[in-house]
């Protein structure tokens, strides 16, 4: 069913109905962008943004601003970011997740779990990282995912990221399960990347799920799908309350 919510009718600088911020579980395959706002219907306040992309094939923990609370979203990108993400190893693609289908990499052998947790050395602390081609970094402007489908796939300059813990849950070839604690602008799927090409066989992002912002934890997160109107109200936290849980 369409949504019966309309633009409000306010004077250019009036005064948002709802302020505050929201723990929200995005599903995969939805565009967090599209998804958060979804929470104009629900909170009645049409000016709404979110601290932090999830690629599509991603679920887990996106935060919405609604009102004021948007003034907060830089403060809220700098908080550190923990995921969980399955990794199939021996195949590529050129979106290093499932929106492409998998490509086998030629010759790629099955590698042992001691051989991974030395390659995952590397990744451990502060690296320089290549983003994907198709992300949602700026080339002069433009986002490297529109470049990407025009033809320019090369990897982008390399940015400093910092991986706080990188933890080995479980492998059994051709799967790898990692728990990553990481910090602002890490892409998983680039992780995903460099250690298949470390490991001489490829890798691909097949699952990826955002557990924590900081703070906020996926346990808690507002599904919207399934919550009643009065838990979609409790879930929205105060603009001066999630001010008090941000690091000066």
């Amino acid at each position: 069913m369409a949504s019966q919510f309309r633009h409000p009718n306010r004077r250019k600088g009036a005064e948002p109905k709802t302020s505050g911020i929201v723990n929200l579980y995005k599903p995969v395959w939805e565009s967090s962008a599209k998804y958060v706002y979804k929470l104009r219907e629900v909170y009645d306040e049409w000016k709404v943004g979110h601290a932090g992309t999830l690629d599509p094939f991603a679920d887990g923990v996106v935060i919405a601003c609604i009102g004021r609370a948007t003034k907060l979203v830089e403060r809220l990108m700098t908080l550190p970011k923990t995921y969980t993400t399955t990794i199939r190893l021996g195949v590529t693609n050129e979106t290093f997740d499932t929106e492409r289908p998998f490509e086998p990499v030629p010759d790629a052998s099955p590698v042992t779990r001691e051989a991974i947790e030395t390659a995952l050395e590397a990744f451990r602390g502060e690296i320089e990282q290549s983003p994907p081609a198709f992300s949602a970094v700026k080339i002069d402007g433009v986002s490297s995912y529109r470049l990407a489908r025009k033809g320019a796939t090369d990897d982008r300059p390399a940015k400093r990221v910092c991986i706080r813990e990188l933890e080995l849950l479980e492998f059994e070839w051709p799967t790898v399960q990692l728990r990553i604690a990481c910090s602002r602008g890490t892409y998983i799927r680039a992780i995903a990347r460099d250690l298949g090409a470390a490991l001489d066989c490829g890798g691909c992002c097949e699952t990826l799920r955002r557990n924590a912002v900081g703070p906020f934890h996926i346990e808690d997160a507002l599904r919207l799908e399934e919550a009643t109107d009065e838990e979609k109200q409790a879930k929205l936290i105060p603009l001066e309350t999630a001010i008090e849980m941000l690091p000066t």
